[in-house]
C-alpha cells in the first residue's frame, strides 16, 4: 500500500507540472491580451498545439523504428549471457561497497545485474530487476520504513543515469535532421562520469565507505586514470577534432557493440534471428506505449513556448548569468535541466522543443541533449524504487541524488564548452 501511494506521490507531482504549464501558458496569454494589445497570442497557443501534436507523431515513427531495432539486438544480448557476465565482472566491488549486505546475497547479484543491464541501455530490464534488488535489501534492513545505507548506495547510483549508450538521445537528433546523430557520444560520457562519481563520492563521504579497500581500488584506480588519460588527450585537440572523434567513437562504440552481441549470440548458439524479432516486438509494444504521454508534454511545452512564458524565465535566468559576466549561451538549454529531476517525458518534450526552436545542431540543442543522456528523474526514481518497499524516510538518499544530477548538469555545460564552444 505504501508503495503504491508513493508512485501515485509520483504521478501526482507530473500532473500538478502538466496543469501548470498550461495555467501559466493561458496567464500570460491574458496579460499578452489584455496589457499588452496582443490578440494573436491565442491563435499562437492553438497553433502551436497542431504542431506539437504533428511533431509528436513524426518522431513516434522513428522511435518505432529504434526501439524495435534497439531492443532486438539487446534480447540477443541477454540470451548469450553478456549481462550476467557484465553482473559477475561487478560483483566484487558491490560486496565492498555494500559491507553490511553478507557475501553470496541475492541482492549482490541483482544489483550488479541492473548496474549491467543500465550500461547496456537495457532499461525495461533494468527497472524490474532494480525493484528486486531493493526488496532483496530491505530484507536486510532493521527498519520497516528507513532506508539503509546499501539501499541509499544503490538508489543514488541508479539516479546518476548510468548509461554508456545513449540511443534515445541519438534518436531525437536524427529524426529532428541532426547531420551526425552521434556526435553527442563523448560529452554525454564525460558529463554522466561526472554525475555518477560525485554520487558514489557523496554517498561514500556520508557513510564513510572505505574506498582505499585494495579491490575498491582495483576497481577505480584503474578507470579513473583511463578517464584522466583520456580527457587530457581531449585538451590538446581542436573542437573540430572533438566533433570528429565523438562522431567515429560514437558510430563505431554502437555498430561494434552489435556486433560483439551478433558474435556472442552465435557462440552461445542463440537462435540470433528470433531472440531478434521477439525483443522487436518488445520495442513495438513500448514505443506504442509512449506516444500519448509525448503528446501531452510536447503541447504542454509548446503552449508554454507559444504564450511567451519560457522566454520570459530564460531572459531572466540570462540578465543574472549576464551580470556575473560568464557567457549566457547555456541558458537556452536549461529548461531540460530544470525539468528533468520531475518528469522524464517533460525534459524529453523540452529537449526536443530546444532542437526546434534553436536548431538541432546549435549550442543551446547540443548541451541540452547532453543533459537530458547524463541526468536522470529523480524524484521518480526515489518515488518507484523506496515506495515499492515502504520505505519512507530517505535519510541522505535526496540530497545525494540531487547533488549527482546537480554535478551531470554542470558537467554536460562545461563539456558542451569544451566540444561545442
Amino acid at each position: 500500500m505504501i508503495g503504491a501511494h508513493r508512485q501515485q506521490q509520483g504521478i501526482r507531482v507530473l500532473n500538478g507540472l502538466w496543469l501548470g504549464f498550461f495555467l501559466a501558458a493561458a496567464l500570460a496569454a491574458f496579460v499578452r491580451w489584455l496589457v499588452g494589445g496582443d490578440a494573436t497570442v491565442f491563435a499562437a497557443l492553438v497553433e502551436s498545439l497542431f504542431a506539437m501534436a504533428k511533431l509528436s507523431v513524426e518522431v513516434m515513427v522513428l522511435l518505432f523504428g529504434t526501439l524495435t531495432l534497439w531492443l532486438g539486438f539487446l534480447r540477443i544480448a541477454e540470451a548469450a549471457g553478456l549481462v550476467a557476465f557484465l553482473a559477475r565482472i561487478l560483483g566484487p566491488l558491490f560486496r565492498r561497497l555494500m559491507p553490511e549486505v553478507p557475501s553470496g546475497h541475492p541482492a549482490l547479484g541483482l544489483i550488479t545485474m541492473n548496474f549491467a543491464a543500465n550500461a547496456l541501455g537495457l532499461d525495461n530490464a533494468a527497472t524490474p530487476i532494480g525493484l528486486k534488488a531493493m526488496r532483496e535489501l530491505q530484507s536486510l534492513n532493521p527498519s520497516t520504513d528507513t532506508a539503509s545505507n546499501a539501499q541509499i548506495l544503490f538508489l543514488v547510483l541508479n539516479a546518476s543515469s548510468l548509461t554508456l549508450l545513449p540511443v534515445s538521445i541519438f534518436m531525437y537528433r536524427a529524426q529532428q535532421g541532426a547531420a551526425d546523430p552521434t556526435l553527442v557520444f563523448l560529452p554525454i560520457l564525460l558529463a554522466t562520469s561526472c554525475s555518477t562519481l560525485v554520487g558514489l563520492f557523496s554517498v561514500a563521504f556520508v557513510q564513510r565507505l572505505r574506498l582505499w579497500d585494495p579491490v575498491v581500488l582495483a576497481y577505480l584506480l584503474p578507470g579513473a586514470l583511463l578517464l584522466g588519460g583520456f580527457m587530457a588527450m581531449l585538451t590538446t585537440l581542436s573542437a573540430a577534432a572533438l566533433a570528429s572523434l565523438s562522431s567515429l567513437l560514437g558510430n563505431l562504440t554502437l555498430f561494434g557493440i552489435i556486433v560483439v552481441f551478433l558474435l556472442a549470440g552465435a557462440w552461445k548458439r542463440v537462435k540470433v534471428y528470433e531472440a531478434f524479432v521477439e525483443g522487436a516486438k518488445e520495442g513495438f509494444d513500448v514505443a506504442k506505449n509512449l506516444l500519448p504521454y509525448l503528446v501531452a508534454m510536447l503541447c504542454a511545452v509548446g503552449v508554454l513556448r507559444a504564450s511567451g512564458v519560457l522566454d520570459m524565465v530564460l531572459a531572466s535566468i540570462r540578465w543574472v548569468v549576464e551580470r556575473t559576466g560568464l557567457d549566457a549561451r547555456f541558458v537556452d538549454a536549461l529548461p531540460t535541466a530544470l525539468v528533468k529531476p520531475f518528469s522524464g517525458s517533460a525534459a524529453r518534450a523540452m529537449l526536443i522543443e530546444t532542437m526546434q526552436s534553436q536548431g538541432v545542431d546549435s549550442f543551446a540543442a547540443l548541451v541540452a541533449a547532453t543533459i537530458q543522456g547524463s541526468t536522470e528523474t529523480t524524484f521518480y526514481v526515489l518515488a518507484v524504487y523506496f515506495g515499492a518497499v515502504g520505505i519512507q524516510r530517505a535519510r541522505h538518499a535526496v540530497g545525494c541524488a540531487l547533488l549527482a544530477e546537480l554535478a551531470g548538469v554542470v558537467g554536460a555545460i562545461a563539456v558542451g564548452y569544451w566540444f561545442f564552444g
